[in-house]
Order: C-alpha cells, then structure tokens, then sequence
C-alpha cells in the first residue's frame, strides 16, 4: 500500500496518455468532498461539498475545499458531476460557481433541483445536465457512465469515468440495501459490468469500513417509529438531516398511522421537503403536513414537528430548542428522536443538546437507546462483496478519516487487490493512472478554506487561534500615552482585562513594572511604539503568568503625543 509522504512536491506535468486523480477534500475527513480528474488538459470534478467546524473552530460557518490548485485553470473544466444531494457533496458548488458561473452541473433530478434552490440563494443560474442510471454521457475527453447507487437520499449515483488511459470508477456514498424504501437498489449487475470491461482504478466510501457486517435495512427503522409514536403522550419532534428524504418518509407515515399532522421547523427542512414533494420523492397524504403556525390550534397528542439539528448545530432548530431560545417550548412530556448518526467530532454537542431537552421533561430517543437510524454507507460484509463483484485493478479508498481509509484498504486487499496497487492518499495527494497502475505522484495544497459570515477564506489559522484564546483565556489591554521625542509617559498605564477572570484592581501589583520598563527604555533612547509595545506585552505576560498560571491576550496601544 502507497500513502503519501509529508515531503511531497508538487506534481510534475501529466504524461501524456495518463489520468490524473486529485482529491481536494474528503480524506481523513467527514465532508467536503471533491475530487479532481486529469486527462489531456482537461478537468473533471467529482462532488465540491462542505465540512462543518467543530469546536475548537469559533465562529466559522462552514468549511470549504481549497480551490487554489484550479483556480487557474477553471476554463479547463469540462463540468461537476453531483453523485448525491448531501450537503458534503454539494455545499461548496455555489462558493466554486462564484468564480466561474458557467460551469456545467452534471447529476440526477432530485440533486440539481436541491442545488439549484441552493445557487438561487446566491443569485447564480447554472448551467444543468440531468442524467440518470443507465445514461452514458461525453464530457470533453471523459466519457461517463452515471450507475444506481442506494445511499439515505433518493437518487444518488456512482460514476464510471471512461478515458484512454483507463477507467476509474467513483461509487460516491453508496450502501447495498436490499430492501429500500423506494425499490431502487445498488446496480451491482452494473458493475459487474464494468469490472467484465476492466475498472483500472475504484474510488470507493470508506465511512463504514470498520463496521462489520451489513447495514441493516432501512424499513427496519419503521416498527421502532411505531412504536415511540404508540407510547408518546404529547408533541413528538424529530430531528434529522433536512435531505433525508427516505427517513422524513417513515416519520409522515406513522404521523398518517397515528393521527398526526406534520409541520416543519427550519427553511432548509421546509425548501427541501419541498423540493421533494414536488418531484415525487416525497409522498405525503392530504391534509397531513401544515404550516408550524396552526400547530397552536392542534392538542399536543396530534403534533409531530420535524426540524434540523440532529448534530447539535449551536444555531440548528433543535439546539435552540434545548436552549430555549426557539419559539416552540419544550415542555414536560414531550418526545424527541434523533433520527441520524453522530458525525465524528460532534459528539460532545450533541449529547449538550440531549442534555438540554431532558432537562425541560422531553423522552429523548436516540441511537444510544433505540433503533431510530440505519446508515447510509456500506459496512465491511458488504465492501468484500463489492469488491469481489468489481474486481479493480487499483483501490484508492475515499471519504473517511485516516482509520476508515484504512480499514477499507486492507478490505481490498483481503478481496485479492494487489498492496502495491491500493493507494491510501490525503487532501491535495495526485495519483497518476499511467500504463494501468496508479502511484502518488506530488501534492498540491488543500488547506481549509473558512467560511465566516459573507468572509470566504478571509479567516486562517492564526485568527482561529486568537479567537480560542480569547474564548479560554480572555484578553487584557493596556493603554499608554508615550512623549514622541522622548519617550516619556504622559497617561497611563490604564490597564482592563475582560474574560480572564482577573478583577482590573488586581493589576495595580504589575502597573509599576510596566512603568518602570517604560521610563528605562525612555532613558536608553527607545520611542518606536511597536517597541514599547512589545516591552509592555513581555512585562504583563510575565507577571499574569507566575501571578496566576494563565496566558491570556494582551493587547498594548500605545498613542504618541
């Protein structure tokens, strides 16, 4: 197995006759995925989603991949294929399409009507290519052939991309349910297919490959929904992801069985859900979902509300909720399901959510205690069968942290993959598909990109890293005014300290010192303010230190007269 090295360079130019394969997010990550390919001169992109910031990232919005290595090259790109609807596969298309507004759009009915209410928001109308299974596309040099994948949203296809260096095969998020609630399977006749044909290279979902076994089904969840409905006295609110379409239908199907109406929370729950009525992906019986303002003239025992924030999102409906900072009031005896995954590094936010509602009465029913969600990715039982159905001729896992690529590597390897043929990159690692083997041949940067309000990549690490110093450890700022020519002090110092759990009057202990400096430097001929700056920065920081083990900001102005 080849895994890139921290030393890499960048990648050389692209023999001629050969397919370049570049991640720009998703590996070693939950997110964010995007994936570049290489042909003649040309750029195919697979998938351009968002990752969601966790706590050590204050104030960021949302996460993007790092355009840098294509921005000079975005008239090279033949278009974007979407493999699915979900937001870590489509939510940094509108942040791309700003750049260059006439990319091509490439995907199933339900993904490009979700992205396009999407781009509206963004005033961008996009130029569009709906395909579906069975349809074989020419995109520039790369010939595509679009596959029916089963995954938690309707309409999500895997990708066979054709050149003459060979064909590799993007399965995007996929599992092998073969019960699914809408009767469209996993095409493995497809992709036996293909591997007849020969797949020279499979890109495949790691998320689940250190679970054993198979997914269960997702009907399964159906008789667990019954029976939380059965056994609620009050309101039942569920929290999922606002493109879970298959889940929101069994939550409309027991509301219909149990005399229920529905009401969504949330413009991104209401937009979508919208979206999929209107396609028919949704079926929703008369009279059974209303507007959230007639629930007020409903009695609790027939409301079922459906919101967001099933991944304790700080400004999700549901966090707003536990906080009671949301309209509708938890109350005594109301039901709360959780009915998706914990995300890795959401955990600690979700179990404050829990926390939260239990507090104000609500049964909170969730993973960790009932049946409530099946995931949308294929487990280990399932990837070998995969395997030995696809046959590839090179394995590069995608879509996961570093323990899920692994774990689906060694997957591969057990199903007859040759190790020197499984490639296990990261972000911004090229893997060159030359003669029928795929090696890493450089890397290009793939750094976070931050969203952060109408700022887009204008935070870095740097500001990340003030900002959780200021949320740990506060900031204490001293003000002096300094003689230009003599660098004596007229005012000050004025010392104010805020978050650091020191009380202002405590620093009449360190005043003298930071005066003392002052004047000393004053004699020795030092006026420069950035100077003094650091004089006094050195001197507070030192005291705070041994006064009270802490490192707060300290901020020093200093103003010449």
């Amino acid at each position: 197995m080849s895994h890139p090295h921290p030393e890499l360079g960048s990648p050389p130019p692209l023999p001629e006759g050969g397919l370049r394969v570049t991640p720009l997010g998703g590996l070693g990550e939950i997110g964010r995925n995007m994936t570049v390919f290489e042909y003649g001169g040309r750029l195919l992109i697979v998938d351009c989603g968002v990752l969601f910031p966790e706590e050590e990232q204050p104030g960021i919005d949302l996460i993007l991949p790092d355009f840098s290595s294509i921005r000079d090259r975005l008239d090279d790109i033949e278009g974007i294929v979407l493999t699915h609807g979900h937001e870590d596969h489509i939510g940094g298309v509108p942040f791309l399409l700003r750049e260059k507004p006439d990319i091509p759009l490439i995907g199933s009915k339900l993904t490009l009507a979700l992205i396009e209410a999407k781009l509206q928001e963004h005033r961008i109308r996009p130029y569009t290519l709906e395909v579906a299974e069975g349809n074989r596309e020419r995109i520039g040099p790369f010939d595509c052939e679009f596959i029916a994948v089963n995954h938690s949203i309707p309409d999500a296809l895997a990708v066979a991309i054709r050149t003459p260096a060979g064909m590799a095969v993007h399965t995007g998020d996929f599992k092998m349910d073969q019960l699914p609630l809408d009767n469209r399977l996993t095409d493995l006749h497809a992709f036996a297919r293909l591997s007849e044909e020969g797949i020279d290279l499979l890109l495949a979902d790691s998320t689940n490959a250190e679970v054993p076994g198979f997914v269960p089904p997702e009907r399964d969840i159906s008789n667990v929904l019954r029976q939380v409905f059965a056994g609620a006295r009050k309101r039942i609110i569920v929290a999922s992801f606002a493109s879970h379409v298959h889940r929101i239908q069994q939550i409309l199907d027991a509301a219909h069985e149990y005399g229920r109406r529905v009401a969504f929370v949330g413009r991104s729950m209401v937009r979508n859900m919208g979206i999929a009525r209107d396609l028919g992906y949704l079926k929703v019986p008369p009279g059974l979902v209303v507007d959230v303002k007639t629930l007020d003239d409903l009695p609790d025992h027939e409301v079922v509300l459906v919101c967001t924030g099933s991944q304790g999102e700080p400004m999700a409906a549901l966090s707003r909720m536990a906080n009671r900072d949301h309209q509708i009031r938890i109350v005594d005896g109301d039901t709360v399901i959780l009915a998706s995954s914990l995300i890795p590094g959401n955990e600690n936010a979700v179990y404050r959510v829990i926390n939260g509602l239990t507090r104000w009465g609500a049964n909170v029913v969730h993973k960790g205690n009932a049946k409530v969600h099946v995931s949308g990715h294929a487990s280990a039982g399932e990837l070998l069968y995969f395997y030995n159905i696809c046959r590839p001729k090179n394995l590069m896992p995608v879509h996961g942290e570093w323990r899920h690529l692994r774990a689906n590597a060694e997957l591969g390897a057990m199903t007859g993959v040759p190790h020197d043929r499984i490639v296990i990159a990261e972000d911004g690692v090229a893997v060159d598909l030359i003669e029928g083997k795929a090696k890493i041949s450089g890397k290009v940067q793939a750094g976070y990109v931050y969203v952060d309000g109408l700022s887009v990549g204008d935070v870095g690490e740097p500001a990340l890293k003030d900002r959780k110093i200021l949320g740990d450890e506060g900031i204490i700022s001293v003000f002096v005014v300094v003689d230009s020519s003599t660098g004596k002090i007229t005012a000050g110092p004025h010392v104010q300290a805020r978050g650091s759990g020191i009380e202002d009057s405590a620093f009449a202990g360190v005043i003298p010192k930071i005066t003392e400096v002052l004047e000393r430097s004053a004699q020795d001929g030092v006026v420069e303010p950035h100077q003094l700056q650091q004089l006094i920065r050195r001197t507070l920081g030192k005291w705070v230190s041994d006064t009270y083990r802490r490192r707060p900001m300290i901020l020093p102005v200093v103003v010449e007269v």
